[in-house]
């Protein structure tokens, strides 16, 4: 081969064969990447990392055009301040018809409580369940003839004779996630005793807030009829950061003292620990409190921190709690008692109401029907053509 060879182009069908095994390798390699979780937490951070980024091009603008920008910013502004008092009047309107709620919620405590018996016509409610019920307790009648049907109906008409509904909240906080992983075992007696929770929103020209009060019947745990924990809000926009401003929110919350009676504080745990004494080398048992998980402790809530200090991750994450938990009761709890004692409500509702970015409660435009769409096509829509399920009363 002379010298000139070398110069000769390599075999294109060559080529082309080791452009696909590298392309294959390349499409190999970025899955492989792809399904490292340290690989994506990475693409994640650094996506995340620009959002609101500056992509240069408003500072690239003529001077003129970035002054008109200003003047939009501060009718931003004013649209903000607008947008404050809405809010607070928003808030004057619920404690105005809050007062006409409290008589039904009174009504509800006594016959929760056993105090009141609701007559024949406030009882009527349509129900498949109860007609399920009524036909099993006909077919058992007719079954009676022999002593255990005689003792199974003894056992019924006791439960009959039961007062109010047993258990009422308790069976409320523990059918809800949210709540039931702060109620602990040693807890449960005590919220046994719990007749009711209202809340009470504050008046006109007073510092906008919300408090929860929790109504106990006379019990051997505490000597307080009542426990109380305020919500602070805020409605107006951060003067560093106006334009953040999304309605009120808590800023911080003032919980209640527990009279516990001797040995009953379940927020606290006693741990016993032997010491040996160092010269004479005898033994002495000391008794110490520890603080304990309990619902209790929601009373006793975390306090933030001053302007100038920074709040670690576990200060963070207890107000984040304190803060849900003080809106799920509010807005949902509290409102539809019965239906989350029966299981027809949840705090699952609750959080996908979070995730979607719809507040029903709120004032959103966003609820147009796909069917106003002038692009909206019903037999390409899969959800158009599904048969809508009867809504049957419970």
């Amino acid at each position: 081969m002379s010298a000139g060879d070398s110069n000769i182009p390599d075999d294109p069908k060559e080529d082309a064969t080791m452009a696909t095994e590298g392309a294959v390798q390349s499409s190999n390699l970025r899955d492989e990447m792809m399904q490292n979780p340290r690989v994506l937490a990475a693409l994640q951070q650094q996506l995340d990392s620009m959002v609101g980024g500056n992509s240069g091009y408003i500072e690239s603008l003529p001077t003129a055009v970035k002054r008109r920008i200003k003047a939009l910013k501060n009718i931003q502004l004013k649209t903000c301040q607008i947008e404050c008092q809405f809010y607070k009047e928003v808030h004057e309107l619920e404690e105005k018809y809050s007062q006409q709620y409290q008589p039904l919620y009174n009504q509800r405590r006594e016959i929760v409580s056993g105090r009141y018996e609701p007559n024949d016509a406030e009882c009527e409610w349509e129900s498949e369940d109860e007609e399920d019920e009524e036909g099993d307790k006909k077919e058992a009648k007719n079954e009676e003839v022999n002593e255990i049907a005689k003792a199974v109906d003894e056992k019924l008409k006791l439960d009959e004779d039961t007062k109010g509904i047993p258990n009422f909240w308790l069976t409320i906080f523990k059918s809800s996630p949210i709540l039931q992983e702060m109620v602990q075992e040693h807890d449960e007696p005590i919220l046994e005793c719990l007749e009711d929770i209202k809340v009470l929103l504050s008046k006109k020209n007073e510092p906008m807030s919300f408090t929860l009060e929790f109504h106990f019947s006379s019990n051997p745990f505490f000597t307080n009829k009542m426990l109380s924990k305020q919500y602070k809000l805020v409605s107006e926009p951060d003067e560093s950061e106006p334009f953040s401003f999304e309605g009120p929110e808590i800023v911080s919350s003032t919980g209640c003292s527990i009279d516990w009676n001797k040995g009953k504080n379940v927020t606290v745990k006693v741990v016993k620990k032997r010491q040996k004494h160092k010269n004479k080398g005898t033994l002495r048992t000391v008794s110490k409190e520890l603080p304990d998980d309990s619902f209790f402790n929601f009373f006793d809530p975390p306090q933030v921190p001053e302007d100038d200090e920074e709040m670690d991750e576990d200060m963070e994450a207890l107000l984040a709690t304190d803060i849900e938990i003080g809106h799920l009761l509010r807005e949902r709890v509290v409102p539809r008692a019965v239906l989350f004692f029966t299981g027809e409500a949840s705090d699952d509702e609750y959080d996908e109401d979070d995730e979607d970015g719809s507040d029903n409660d709120g004032y959103g435009l966003d609820g147009a029907s796909d069917e106003n769409d002038t692009d909206y096509d019903p037999e390409k829509d899969p959800a158009a053509k599904e048969t809508p399920q009867e809504c049957n009363q419970q």
